[in-house]
């Protein structure tokens, strides 16, 4: 009996003298805090411990490690400045990390053009890269580069750290990330810090929480982890090891770009979209939080032999509609940014301007900035011949004048689309269409190919999205 006694006693000793605190990897150095917020932080130690925060900026919490081991605390921060500080963390051990920044935080995710980094992915290179990386050096911008890494079940921690903004952190770096967080700076002259989560070629229902994939009967899933090179496509495996670490890690919203995976099966996207968005949210605990996104580039599948056919065009359609039906929720068109032979296009900055723009008028109050695609309204047919469509139009844009708009179809009660003229009216505010193939036209698609390069040009310099009126 006492043999076991002092045993035990032996055992228990050794787990508190070995104790330690445990911290998911983006608490640490060089990292950037939301600023003006109650900031959440966690981690591990001894059931029962006390856990005491300190900050530089004189604010302070305790906790009580809870009988799991976990603790979690709330420490409120300051409006962002360039000052450098420090959190103690006190409990079984103590931790100190330093070289802290206050400013704005944005987590960016999706597939490979999300992932494609500033030096480029493969022969695929991005369109002024040099440019960027040669004036990368800059201690207020902070990158977090989570790396690819899949889980059955929902993990503690990722797999990444905090750097500086320079040449070597930047060349590895979501290139659409960094080029976001640069404008930010440029505009706001606040600390920056970009989390980029991302995975080249997967499906959106692996980004997607289990409870939410449940109630689709055609999702399967694996009881173990995979190891074969595909364990990334597995649903929910990537929510699991990339997006569900960092809980509700304070941000102040999401950048996404994906979508070509899915074109194979488009009609669940705008479902699993919305999905996707609320469930982010709700773990975020935030169901307002901003969620900006990138409508996928036109490529030529067909040529490519990779399932030509309306299934691009189909999750363009369901982007579109997501951004017009949920809440705080943006859309990048992409139509002038792509390249009919490279699924990777090279126009990365347009892509980020676009997304910062978007951020700035939105959640900045920036004025006098571009931020949105004028949107199809309504079509209406006079003298049963030519098509007139209208547009809502933001911030007082306009078409620029042109006589020979490419990508207009129309289709009369045959069902059968053929190429119309296409031209600006007076005000340049309309579309008008003519086709001598259609007698009567009741439907009309724009940009519905896989590879489509527009050429009806706004004052904004933004383009219009795809779209359709029918739903043949």
């Amino acid at each position: 009996m006492n043999f076991r006694f002092f045993l035990l006693l032996f055992f228990l000793c050794s787990a508190l003298l070995n104790a330690q605190i445990e911290l998911p990897s983006f608490f640490g150095d060089n990292m950037v805090l939301q600023q003006n917020g109650q900031v959440p932080i966690w981690g591990k130690d001894v059931p029962g411990t006390a856990i005491r925060i300190n900050s530089s900026w004189g604010k302070s919490v305790t906790v009580v490690v809870d009988k799991n081991g976990f603790w979690y605390a709330k420490i409120k921060t300051k409006t962002a400045s360039f000052n450098k500080e420090t959190l103690e963390i006190i409990g079984s051990a103590t931790v100190k990390i330093k070289n802290i920044l206050i400013g704005e935080v944005w987590l960016c995710s999706g597939q490979s053009n999300m992932e494609m980094p500033m030096k480029g992915l493969g022969k695929s290179k991005v369109l002024n890269a040099e440019e960027y990386l040669d004036n990368s050096t800059n201690e207020f911008i902070r990158l977090f580069n989570n790396q690819r890494t899949a889980s059955v079940s929902p993990s503690f921690d990722v797999n990444g750290e905090w750097e500086v903004s320079n040449k070597a952190s930047a060349h590895s770096f979501s290139a659409i990330g960094y080029i976001f967080g640069v404008k930010l700076f440029e505009q706001l002259n606040v600390p920056i810090g970009i989390i980029e989560s991302a995975w080249g070629g997967t499906r959106i229902e692996c980004w997607m929480p289990k409870e939410k994939l449940l109630e689709y009967e055609d999702v399967k899933f694996s009881k173990t982890l995979p190891v074969e090179q595909n364990k990334q496509k597995k649903p929910s495996f990537l929510y699991n090891a990339m997006i569900y670490p960092f809980k509700d890690f304070k941000i102040k919203g999401f950048l996404w770009y994906q979508g070509e995976s899915n074109r194979t099966n488009p009609l669940p996207y705008k479902n699993y979209m919305k999905d996707l968005i609320s469930s982010w949210r709700h773990q975020w605990k935030d169901n307002k939080l901003p969620f900006y996104f990138v409508q996928i580039a036109p490529f030529d599948y067909a040529i490519h032999k990779n399932a030509p056919g309306m299934g691009a065009n189909l999750i363009r359609e369901a982007q579109l509609k997501i951004s017009q039906e949920i809440s705080n929720t943006g859309m990048v068109v992409s139509t002038d940014a792509g390249d009919c032979n490279d699924i990777h296009p090279s126009k990365k900055e347009i892509v980020a301007k676009r997304l910062a723009n978007m951020a700035l008028t939105n959640q900045y109050k920036l004025k006098d900035l571009k931020y949105r695609s004028p949107e199809f309204r309504s079509m209406s047919v006079e003298k049963n011949k030519s098509v007139v469509l209208s547009f809502n139009f933001y911030d007082n844009d306009i078409f620029i004048e042109n006589k020979n708009i490419k990508g207009f179809e129309v289709a009369g009660s045959d069902n059968i689309f053929y190429e119309a003229r296409a031209i600006t009216d007076k005000n340049n505010k309309k579309i008008i269409l003519h086709s001598q193939n259609v007698a009567k036209p009741i439907a009309v698609r724009y940009g519905f190919e896989d590879c489509f390069e527009n050429n009806l040009m706004t004052k904004s310099g933004w383009p219009v999205s795809v779209f359709r009126t029918d739903d043949w």
